[in-house]
């Protein structure tokens, strides 16, 4: 495969001679990839929101619980809550060491990593902003027209550390998905020789399936999230910005609805 350097504003020429043989195995590689992680989730997803439908209580009058303990004694739900989180970013490593090149490390080439930190910062807040408001917004009116569950950002009981593994849980998340579902998926897709639209396509509607058993709200949400965040990385190649929006987009719902009162909850719709 040639590709050609990578320009002023991050965007790289994705011009290939990828022979055939490299092209099955790029095929299969992402297929277990994504049946290691995300996509498996998306399939169950799917199951999931099937089995809803076919429920004899309307989809609003259903709810999911994000973030669930693990067990009533604390200390081992700590332990569990930890090891979800370590195992869950397995697929992030394996996606790092499938891109990584000699002399070039997958954290350089995908844009995880801490070369620009507060412009970083600064794009990931304003990406937060842009997709974190209208992202409610669909909720809100997925709940009033009766096509999204109740989602229940935290179900952990009140311990001392239920906050940090709320936020360890939003930046594993973020993790996850913007290594996987931007950075990787979208640089093999390249490889493969997929143009600009289908690219981002594709990687919008694998993040959007695997938020379907959440109702349709969160599936239009996730997918137009999907195209803003999968159209910067292939104008910018950089993940840190996507991660940090997504890890603050998180926080605030994992974090606020645990502290939040119940009566503030219920005026936001959210409980």
């Amino acid at each position: 495969m040639t590709r050609r350097p990578v320009g002023e504003t991050g965007a790289v020429d994705t011009t290939t001679t990828t022979a055939p043989t490299t092209r099955r195995r790029l095929r299969a590689e992402i297929l277990i990839v994504l049946g290691l992680s995300l996509g498996e989730a998306a399939v169950y997803a799917v199951v999931n929101i099937l089995a809803r439908l076919t429920l004899t209580t309307p989809l609003g009058e259903q709810s999911t619980a994000l973030n669930p303990s693990r067990s009533p004694r604390p200390y081992l739900d700590l332990v569990y809550q930890l090891l979800g989180i370590g195992f869950a970013l397995v697929p992030v490593a394996l996606a790092l060491f499938l891109l990584s090149e000699p002399g070039r490390r997958a954290t350089a080439r995908i844009g995880l990593d801490g070369t620009r930190p507060w412009r970083d910062l600064a794009a990931g807040t304003g990406l937060a902003a842009l997709i974190g408001v209208p992202g409610l917004g669909l909720y809100l009116l997925g709940r009033a027209l009766g096509v999204t569950v109740e989602v229940q950002a935290s179900a952990l009981a009140e311990h001392w550390w239920t906050v940090p593994v709320l936020v360890l849980a939003a930046l594993k998340n973020a993790l996850l998905e913007e290594v996987v579902v931007a950075g990787y998926l979208i640089e093999r897709l390249e490889q493969l020789g997929w143009g600009p639209r289908a690219v981002v396509a594709t990687s919008a509607v694998v993040r959007g399936a695997y938020h379907l058993y959440q109702g349709f709200g969160p599936l239009l949400g996730n997918v137009v999230m999907g195209v803003v965040f999968g159209e910067y990385y292939r104008r910018r190649r950089r993940t840190m910005p996507l991660v940090v929006a997504h890890t603050l987009i998180d926080v605030v719902a994992f974090v606020g609805y645990a502290l939040l009162p119940a009566a503030a909850l219920a005026a936001l719709g959210l409980a």
